[in-house]
């Protein structure tokens, strides 16, 4: 505010300045104009030896007529007859144009003066023209500028300051509710101004910043919690294992003991990778994939390999379908379905490759129980289980589809889940958009 306010004033005083010198030199110039426009008219009248005595003259004006032995032959009313208003040092440059200024000490001449001349053939008509009206319109001016200045620049000054108050008050509400929503006392919503400006359109950006904000945060700490909970129960069932076999002592079966250790172990491990995946995921969504060709009929083919034929069975095109992608990732998404179908199913399940438009598509399908059409989209939210105690005895956590869904949206694609076409099962879908030939 004080650097505007100083701003404005030095603005003011240059502007008030220039106008001052502005007007003081084009009040130079009509005066030296009217007085060489009188000269001119007196030399034609000197030329033409017409002169009348006294020489007629009009405001405040000064002629004179010298000859070249640089004496008065005639003179206006007021003017002096025995000396010149110049001297002959100066007489020489006047006849060629120039002019002066005098101060005004001579009978008849009222203030300061500007003087030209004429040459009128052997003589010079010297004409002074009084300046003093001019002065004080200068004077005059400058005196009301200096009045008014201070004047206008504090009329100024508490415009700018209320008008700046009124812009940032809003601003002032935002910083008091981001102070209040930084400090806890209150929910994450700045107030939004009446006015439907830049300032409201910046609070409603920033509402929409922090609800963004509380819902992550809301996530990472139910993330957290069910982390927690499910860490927590191979752990505790590890310690009363040990527990109930230090009671027993000799009495206890250690190889049983060992190998339900392992089972535990071995699905605390499988929680703690698939914890680090979608980990991974959620930082990988903030950085560019790493990308490179992709087969989709040799990744199906070789992840079906690794299941007994039946259950697990493949059906891949003949022409081969590329994707762009990171085929770690690709497979983990693809292997998840499988997993799941291979742990539902009743006989066998069918993995297919085929292509449909700018997309390639691949599907899981079993012949499994299925899951209800309410349960379809919830089943993809971490550590969801329809069945928790059958998902517990299988080692899984319900995070197998959420890890399905985080890595093919990484991949521009999306997965879904369906009827199978046979009439019972369950029908899952990746659609991934399709990729040139490398």
């Amino acid at each position: 505010m004080f650097i505007g306010v100083a701003g404005l004033a030095l603005g003011l005083t240059v502007g008030g300045v220039m106008m001052v010198f502005a007007l003081g030199l084009g009040l130079q110039a009509t005066a030296e104009g009217e007085a060489r426009q009188n000269a001119e008219g007196v030399a034609a009248l000197v030329e033409a030896d017409t002169v009348p005595v006294p020489l007629p003259v009009a405001g405040d004006v000064w002629v004179q007529v010298v000859d070249d032995h640089h004496r008065v032959i005639y003179a206006s009313i007021d003017a002096d007859r025995m000396t010149p208003v110049l001297g002959e040092d100066k007489m020489a440059r006047a006849r060629a144009g120039d002019s002066f200024d005098i101060e005004g000490d001579r009978p008849g001449l009222r203030g300061p003066a500007t003087v030209v001349a004429a040459q009128a053939g052997p003589d010079t008509v010297l004409v002074a023209k009084s300046l003093a009206d001019l002065s004080q319109s200068v004077r005059l001016l400058r005196t009301i500028l200096l009045i008014a200045f201070p004047l206008l620049l504090i009329a100024l000054a508490a415009v700018a300051w209320r008008v700046i108050g009124l812009t940032l008050r809003p601003v002032e509400a935002l910083r008091s509710g981001a102070e209040e929503i930084t400090g806890g006392a209150r929910p994450g919503q700045l107030p939004l101004p009446d006015s439907h400006d830049e300032i409201h359109r910046l609070a409603v950006t920033l509402n929409g910043m922090l609800d963004r904000l509380e819902a992550a945060r809301a996530r990472q700490r139910a993330f957290v919690s069910d982390a927690a909970h499910e860490l927590r129960s191979p752990l505790t069932n590890m310690r009363t294992q040990i527990e109930v076999a230090q009671r027993l002592g000799e009495r206890t079966d250690w190889p049983a003991v060992a190998d339900d250790l392992l089972l535990d172990t071995q699905r605390l491990s499988r929680l703690v990778d698939d914890l680090l995946l979608l980990a991974r995921a959620d930082e990988a969504g903030t950085r560019t994939l790493r990308a490179v060709p992709v087969e989709l009929g040799e990744l199906v083919t070789s992840l079906a390999e690794r299941y007994p034929s039946p259950p697990v069975t493949a059906a891949v095109p003949d022409d081969p379908l590329w994707i762009s992608g990171e085929p770690e990732a690709l497979a983990r998404a693809v292997a998840n379905l499988v997993d799941n179908a291979v742990r539902h199913t009743r006989t066998t399940v069918r993995v297919e490759v085929r292509a449909d438009g700018p997309y390639h598509l691949v599907t899981v399908a079993d012949d499994g129980p299925g899951i209800p059409v309410a349960d379809r989209a919830r089943v993809f939210d971490r550590f969801t289980r329809l069945d928790d105690a059958r998902a517990r005895d299988a080692g899984g956590a319900g995070l197998g589809l959420a890890i399905v869904r985080e890595l093919v949206r990484r991949h521009g694609g999306t997965v879904r889940l369906a009827d199978a076409t046979s009439g019972t099962g369950l029908h899952a879908e990746i659609r991934l958009p399709a990729a040139p030939a490398p």
